[in-house]
């Protein structure tokens, strides 16, 4: 019996002492709470990151493409037929007659006088109008061989630009500046050429009586280039009006080079 109660005793103590190794064991590794806070170091919380926004590549802009003359051709021609300069046909192909009405545009408007094609600042030039320029001289009749043109201003404006051919090869008309001395309505024949016919002659130079402005049979005979015998031919029937509005004593003068 006494056996039996030492045995229990002993286990008890065994317990015990076991159960106290179990709790200095644990208190050697694992903190309290209270003891965490005071031996782990304070640190500062760490700042969430600044993403910066990814800047967005700059697209470039498509170059702008350079349109050719041609690009513009049938709008200038409206434009410049609108105008009073005439240019035939309106389709867009700058032909001999629509380079007349280029070649009278830049020297009404003081740029270099040339017979050349359409160019980009033409183009400009005449789209971005909108009016015919007041003309810089007297009131009279001007022929212009470069442009092969006609000027009829009447006051302070142009009445009238018109097609004209002047003398060919041979046969040029010379630049002078004369005054009309003389005016022969409707149709006659010519005194130096036979079967020449002349409508609405207007002479000039009493020094040389025989050369004229006048109308021809047909207007195909109204070359875009000098094709007449000395005298200047006017399409119909500008010709006539021309007549009409021209008195005794008007200035004609005749200026360029084909």
């Amino acid at each position: 019996m006494s056996r039996r109660r030492g045995l229990v005793a002993g286990a008890v103590v065994l317990s015990f002492v076991l159960a106290g190794c179990s709790d200095v064991a644990a208190s050697e590794t694992t903190p309290s709470p209270s003891q965490a806070s005071s031996s782990t170091p304070a640190t500062t919380p760490t700042a969430s990151p600044t993403v910066k926004p990814t800047v967005k590549p700059t697209v470039k802009p498509k170059p702008k493409v350079k349109q050719k003359p041609e690009y513009y051709a049938l709008r200038v021609e409206r434009q410049l037929n609108k105008l009073g300069y005439p240019v035939g046909d309106i389709d867009g192909d700058i032909t001999a007659r629509a380079k007349q009405a280029l070649c009278a545009w830049r020297e009404t408007h003081g740029l270099p006088v040339s017979r050349k094609g359409l160019s980009l600042n033409d183009a400009y030039s005449v789209l971005n109008a909108t009016s015919r320029p007041a003309p810089t001289r007297s009131p009279g009749i001007y022929v212009n061989k470069t442009c092969q043109i006609l000027y009829q201003i009447v006051g302070k404006s142009y009445k009238r630009i018109v097609w004209i051919s002047t003398g060919g090869p041979g046969y040029e008309t010379p630049n002078r500046t004369g005054a009309v001395w003389r005016k022969w309505a409707g149709a006659h024949e010519s005194s130096l050429y036979d079967d020449a016919y002349m409508y609405d002659s207007l002479y000039f130079l009493k020094d040389r009586p025989g050369i004229a402005l006048h109308g021809s049979r047909v207007n195909s005979l109204v070359k875009p280039y000098p094709d007449s015998h000395r005298c200047v031919r006017v399409v119909r029937p500008e010709i006539h009006q021309i007549f009409t509005d021209t008195p005794i004593g008007t200035k004609v003068q005749i200026y360029g080079e084909y």
